[in-house]
């Protein structure tokens, strides 16, 4: 897919730009067996207090039910469409199995409408398969990673993302991950072959607020134009600067190049090489 690029016939089309769809994303309706409705909380806990700032509002969206465990473990399944979801950035396509069930997964990048896809220990490491680690030769490119054999699909989801396969030991296999980390997964787990589709979609700029607003997100606003009672860098006379020594959250905790991971977690283990910004 390419990038699409407006002309400035309103400030809104200034500078902004767009994946252009697939030529194969025919399908504009979702399956409506694998669809559910989509409670948007707009950030709010069960009290209806904001814990995460910045969200609400957006278009209505269904929820589309993806199929991350790859659970048809030796059928074979016949891709059918490739689709839009409002509910992250990759696409995801239908698949229809040998058994005549239907499942949402996500999209590997190269897959055409009509290719055929199977999961499973004996699936041919070609892309869109699903395998065990254990299964798949050195220097595979991977996505879709369990981290808990039969959980499903937890790394390398987003659009555009892949991971490596670079290292077998025992009963755990070595993976670089897209931020750079080298991380122990046991052989166990399942992982898809090949690239998220939809590379490109860091490359868009949206050109206007409305286009954020869409999306869910509301505006976020810098704490030195605040007031001292809702931000620790608030206050003062004209355009002062945050007046400490090192920025700050709004609840006061270190900001901009702090570590936040807890320390002695479970997983320090099972990571061995941190990832690039840490």
């Amino acid at each position: 897919m390419a990038i699409r690029f407006y002309r400035a016939c309103t400030p809104g089309t200034r500078n902004r730009s767009v994946v252009s769809g697939s030529e194969e994303m025919v399908r504009f309706r979702p399956e409506k067996n694998l669809t559910s409705g989509f409670a948007y909380e707009k950030g709010r806990n069960n009290r209806g207090i904001i814990t995460s700032r910045h969200r609400g509002g957006g278009h209505k969206r269904l929820y589309r039910q993806i199929d991350f465990r790859r659970s048809k473990i030796g059928i074979s399944g016949r891709i059918v469409t490739i689709e839009y979801d409002p509910n992250r950035n990759a696409h995801i396509c239908l698949v229809h199995y040998g058994d005549g069930e239907k499942k949402y997964i996500l999209h590997p990048r190269g897959v055409r409408i009509g290719d055929t896809i199977v999961s499973g220990p004996k699936a041919p490491t070609s892309i869109g398969n699903a395998l065990p680690l254990t299964n798949m030769p050195l220097g595979t490119t991977i996505h879709n990673i369990e981290i808990t054999p039969g959980r499903g699909g937890q790394l390398a989801r987003a659009a555009g993302t892949v991971a490596k396969l670079i290292a077998k030991e025992g009963k755990l296999a070595a993976s670089r991950l897209p931020s750079g980390e080298v991380r122990s997964i046991s052989q166990k787990c399942l992982a898809t072959i090949g690239r998220v589709s939809n590379v490109d979609d860091n490359n868009q700029t949206l050109g206007k607020a409305g286009s954020k607003r869409w999306l869910g997100k509301r505006p976020e606003v810098r704490g030195v134009v605040m007031n001292p009672v809702d931000h620790p860098h608030g206050g003062g006379e004209g355009r002062a600067s945050i007046g400490r020594k090192k920025p700050l959250t709004p609840w006061g905790h270190a900001a901009l190049g702090k570590r936040s991971r807890r320390n002695n977690k479970y997983s320090d283990t099972l990571i061995l090489r941190r990832r690039r910004n840490s």
